[in-house]
């Protein structure tokens, strides 16, 4: 068959002489950025082992000012990337060495917190955590909360479909977001989405949310605000090995209860984070469960009790409910600081991010413990349990010879094995730059290519964050000869667990 193409981004020199000169009299000189020190701070996203100097950066303060950059670039055929917050974490907000970086954190206003309809409308530059705050006087809040929710802007959230410890009850941000405003590549807006139950035609809100800036640059979106719960208490249950935290995560759910958050550290993360947090944690255990229930006060003293006897049949070693809102928060904030706990006991550490069916959480684990000897590297594990969506933090020092060859080796074969379990290389964090060679493991020209044509839908002249996401058919093809011959570690050599 033909295979589908996106057209390429520019390989001339662009004209950002005459594109500063047509952008000038629509967008304020300061929210421009050309100088080497001005736009350094936006050569990557929180994925730092790939980096990129953007040669002009631009901060609309407006709708209007969006528009006329994007009508700006489509006639220079000049490459953009939207970015938020600059949070992520698989490079998806990276430069381009040729086009423009577009800055959407100005874009921060709460416009309307709609109490009837329990909804808020906002602009992309909004911090996730700011909803809640926002809305938390009327006893609403918006409830995916990534760990970097305190930073990371809504129109990021959308561009990941990001999650975070709540979503196994809650759903990610395609569960919370009603409607989305957005500019095409062509300066038009679009609508997508509704406000009421459903909205005529093809769902293009769903294709959108997860798109990572390759269809359009949003600048409103609708969110669905929820009561905050009555009451709410997390049990941290204690285990003697990684396979007994598993069965109970398993266990669980198969018992019919859908916890708020149900999530998993293993040994070497809570060494890690107990003492940055001095949350209690038990540091004997090989690994330790979060989880948590809401409600009202009764329906929470129930299934409190119902998960301890989940987790006492499962070997549990040591169960501690949490006693005050106060320590509820305390339990969770060893979770929500992993990463930056990481920081503190190695110079560099990579995070990765893959999908898995709950049941090979034990399987895979003891894999990656295995891959630690293979690749000489320390793994921490903490992850969104409930829902299978792994966040392995792989440890290196990019000053050691090898040692971040080693660590893109590891977070590769981690990803491939997710794929070769019957899961997938992302949950929340993209694919970007990071996980394109994995795309071509997980799926087929043929589904890449209806990929390729629902972008070039969108974005016919392939401008918007071009060389993310969809790999061409040279870079699999290359991507598999050298997964062949590379004579790495086979998963079909990994024993069953």
């Amino acid at each position: 068959m033909n295979h589908s193409t996106i057209s390429p981004a520019p390989v001339s020199a662009p004209d950002f002489a005459g594109l500063l000169a047509r952008l000038r009299p629509a967008i304020p000189e300061h929210c421009i950025l050309s100088k080497v020190e001005d736009t350094r701070p936006y050569e990557c996203d929180g994925l730092s082992l790939y980096r990129c100097l953007p040669p002009v950066v631009v901060l609309p303060e407006t709708e209007a000012q969006v528009i006329a950059v994007l009508q700006a670039c489509k006639a220079f055929n000049i490459p953009i990337v939207a970015r938020g917050a600059g949070t992520g974490l698989s490079g998806g907000a990276m430069p381009h060495a040729q086009g423009i970086l577009l800055g959407l954190a100005k874009l921060n206003r709460i416009k309307k917190i709609d109490l009837e309809a329990a909804t808020a409308i906002v602009e992309p530059g909004v911090r996730n955590l700011a909803i809640s705050e926002a809305a938390s006087p009327y006893g609403l809040y918006y409830a995916p909360d990534p760990s970097s929710q305190i930073a990371c802007s809504i129109g990021g959230n959308i561009a990941e479909n990001s999650g975070g410890v709540h979503c196994l009850k809650y759903g990610l941000t395609i569960h919370n977001v009603l409607r989305v405003r957005v500019i095409t590549i062509d300066g038009e807006i679009l609508e997508l989405g509704s406000e009421a139950p459903d909205s005529p035609g093809l769902d293009l809100l769903a294709a959108f949310i997860g798109s990572e800036g390759m269809l359009g640059v949003v600048t409103e979106v609708t969110v669905r605000l929820i009561p905050k719960p009555a009451c709410a208490q997390v049990v941290m249950a204690s285990f003697a090995s990684v396979e007994a935290a598993s069965l109970a995560v398993t266990n669980i759910i198969a018992g019919g209860i859908i916890p708020a958050g149900l999530e998993m550290m293993d040994k070497r993360a809570v060494h890690m984070v107990e003492p940055f947090v001095k949350a209690g944690y038990d540091l004997d255990a090989a690994a330790i469960l979060l989880c948590e229930s809401d409600g009202t006060a009764e329906e929470v003293a129930d299934e409190i009790a119902r998960m301890e006897d989940v987790f006492r049949l499962a070997g549990a070693t040591r169960l501690q409910v949490s006693r005050s809102e106060a320590e509820r928060l305390l339990f969770w904030a060893g979770r929500k600081n992993a990463f930056p706990a990481a920081g503190r006991v190695s110079p560099d550490y990579y995070c990765m991010d893959g999908t898995i069916p709950r049941r090979h959480l034990g399987r895979v684990l003891g894999a990656i413990e295995q891959m630690e000897d293979e690749y000489g590297l320390r793994c921490a594990n903490v992850f969104h349990a409930g829902d299978g969506n792994l966040h392995p933090l792989i440890m290196f020092d990019s000053n050691v010879p090898n040692e971040v060859e080693r660590a893109e080796k590891f977070g590769a074969a981690i990803l491939e094995l997710c794929v070769e379990v019957g899961g997938t290389v992302t949950g929340e964090h993209g694919v970007g730059i990071e996980k394109i060679n994995q795309m071509c493991v997980q799926f087929t020209r043929e589904e890449l290519d209806f990929f390729v044509s629902l972008k070039r839908g969108f974005d016919p002249y392939g401008l918007l964050n071009p060389e993310k996401v969809i790999p061409t058919l040279a870079r699999c093809a290359e991507y598999g000869k050298m997964h062949v011959h590379s004579g790495e570690l086979r998963f079909s050599d990994l024993p069953r667990f």
